[in-house]
Order: C-alpha cells, then structure tokens, then sequence
C-alpha cells in the first residue's frame, strides 16, 4: 500500500497570475488574506515557523520530500496545466526532472479545466480557456510530457506511466486523443500509458478507454454519495455560508460499497476542506475536522484499500492545498500532527514506512 499526495504547485510567482491578480500573486496571497467568517471558524491557516516557501527552490522542494518520506507518504502527484501550447507552473517539475531531486517518486495528473475569476473551472469569467485541437496539438502535448514519462522515478503501473486526466467528460475528443498517446508512448519506448480518469464532483465520464478511477474527496462523494444531510448554513452578515460535518462525509466514504463493474479503482482520502481564502462567503468550510479524526479515518480507509479495492495505492487530498483547507503540511496550529496521523494510520495497518517500491 503506497500513499500518494496530490501537490500543487502555485507557490511561486508566473506573469499570467501577476497580471490577473496583482504583481507577486501565488497561493500564499489567497492564505495569507483569509479570515474567519464564524465562530470557530479557524481562518487564516499559517504554515509552521511562517514558512512561505517558494517551490522554485530547491530548499523547499527537498524539504516536502524530507517530511513526506519520514511520514510515510509514498510520493507526489503534480498538478499539471496544459492549455492547447501553453503550460504554465511547470518550473517546479521542469527543476525537479532537471536537477533528479529530490529523489521521491511522482507522477502528475492534468486539471484540463478554463482558468476563471471564480475558481471554480467554469465557463464565466474565463481568464485561460481549455481546447483540447487535434493530432498536432496531442502529440506537441506528449512531448511535453515525454521527459517527465521517461524519469526513473515516474510512478508507473504493468511498466507504463500513470497519467491522471482530471476532467475526461469535458474532452470531446478523449477516446482519440488517449488511443493516439498510447502510440506514441508505444514508438517511443515506454510500454504505454496508464491512463486513470478522476471520479469527483463532476458528471463522470462513460467512456471504456481508462485503466482505473481515481475518487478524488471530498468531491466524489460530495456528488455521488449520499448527502442529504450533509449541508449546513450559517449566516454572515445578511448573506449565508455553506458547512459540512467532517464526521459524516468520512462516514459515507468508509461505508460506500465497492461498485465499478470490477474495473480498477484507486480509493482517495482527504485532509480538511476550507476552500474560503479563495472564495470568501460563496466557499465551503467543514465541521469538526482533527488530526486525532483524520488519523482514524486514514487507518479505515487504507483497510479498504486493501482488503476491498485490492489498490496499492491511495490517493490524498492533499499535500499543500492551503487555500482550500487541504494540507497535510506543519501548521502554527497542528504543528506536524497531521503527518503524525498518517504514520501512525500506516503503523495500525502493519505497514512500515520504508515498504519496498
């Protein structure tokens, strides 16, 4: 059993969001201006020591592979922006393929949404919109990615390096454009590609093409679980805040049954969730969320894994979402408790830290 952790890389400065948001945006700005908007709403979230890294250094990209291999996390899984030729945030992976540090597995998953004023992927107030071309632009995307499939630490699965798509609903072309990498991996040496399609808080995708599924949480179970006595409101001033209860969505995730038709499912866990340093009001916060909670439901659900799914991997949300309340990063208020968490979810399984990859 190997745990992956998603990982953004929004922390460093790109001229796109200097000119959309005001010169030397990155994730920190969101973080830094949040606030709590209730009682005991714990806003803003500040990293231990006022450590706002840069992930153009190498300092900090060796510092979240330190903590990740001491606490039992398995690898990285990069957020991976590509907008028809044009990539952005991609100096943080093109430094670590480049500099081969630090020496922890990766692999990278593509979030082929429009980029908006919103956040939220949609087509309003579209900053950077998605289209997806044709043969030319897949294959000048493949290349792209080539270097990153061939690296020796390259998460891969049967040999072939896994490929997270994000979106697979919203690519018209998904079947030719999977079926066209799959070549091209193929004339280029690699034994093809795993390609895994996410299950989250979107229409999921019909298509026979994918390998596995991917439940990305809280979002899977957000809009595929049942929930109707997941939502709370409460009011801000003359408007209203949409809550959920920790406890009750971990509940509806350990206790879904296991129901894709036989075909490969990767199960997902999640840290907290406050996505209001980017959203203000019109974001979700949650309700009784701990690393003592977390620790516990991290143990049930790598049983799951196991024992239900047969998967050797879990997915989490996430290493370093702290605009969205997901990180498993030290905090001033945790401090490393919830790295505590998920070695101590390991040890409950059996499973050592250093397991063989």
């Amino acid at each position: 059993m190997k745990l992956i952790a998603f990982l953004l890389p929004q922390f460093h400065r790109i001229p796109e969001n200097d000119a959309w948001w005001g010169e030397g945006f990155t994730e920190w700005t969101n973080t830094r201006k949040a606030r709590a908007l209730y009682p005991k709403h714990h806003q803003p979230n500040e990293p231990l020591n006022e450590y706002y890294y840069d992930l153009t250094s190498s300092a900090a990209r060796l510092r979240q592979a330190e903590l990740a291999k001491t606490y039992g996390i398995y690898g990285f899984c990069y957020y991976h922006y590509w907008f028809r030729g044009k990539r952005l945030l991609e100096t943080p992976i093109k430094q670590v393929l480049s500099s081969k540090e630090p020496d922890l597995p990766f692999c990278l998953s593509w979030a082929n949404e429009s980029w908006t004023r919103r956040w939220d992927g949609g087509d309003q107030q579209i900053l950077l919109k998605q289209d997806y071309g044709t043969e030319q632009d897949w294959e000048q995307h493949f290349y792209e990615l080539l270097p990153a499939f061939q690296d020796e630490r390259y998460i891969r699965i049967d040999n072939k390096p896994l490929f997270i798509l994000y979106r697979p609903e919203q690519i018209p072309c998904c079947a030719e454009m999977v079926r066209y990498w799959r070549d091209l991996a193929i004339s280029c040496g690699l034994d093809g590609l795993y390609i895994v399609q996410t299950l989250g808080g979107f229409p999921i995708s019909s298509l026979d093409i994918f390998d596995a599924s991917l439940e990305f949480e809280p979002h899977y179970t957000f809009a595929h679980g049942s929930m109707d006595r997941l939502w709370r409101s409460t009011p801000v001033g003359d408007q209203q805040h949409l809550m959920f209860d920790y406890d009750y969505v971990w509940d509806a995730m350990i206790n879904r049954s296991h129901q894709r038709n036989g075909r490969k499912v990767f199960p997902g866990a999640f840290v907290n969730w406050d996505n209001t340093p980017r959203l203000g009001i019109r974001g979700l916060s949650c309700l009784g969320a701990s690393p003592e909670k977390f620790g516990w439901y991290l143990a049930k659900q790598i049983e799951r894994s196991i024992h239900l799914y047969h998967s050797e991997f879990l997915f989490i949300n996430a290493w370093n979402e702290w605009a969205e309340g997901a990180y498993l990063e030290p905090d001033k208020r945790y401090g490393y408790q919830y790295l505590e968490a998920v070695k101590q979810a390991l040890k409950s399984n059996r499973i050592p830290l250093d397991a063989p990859s």
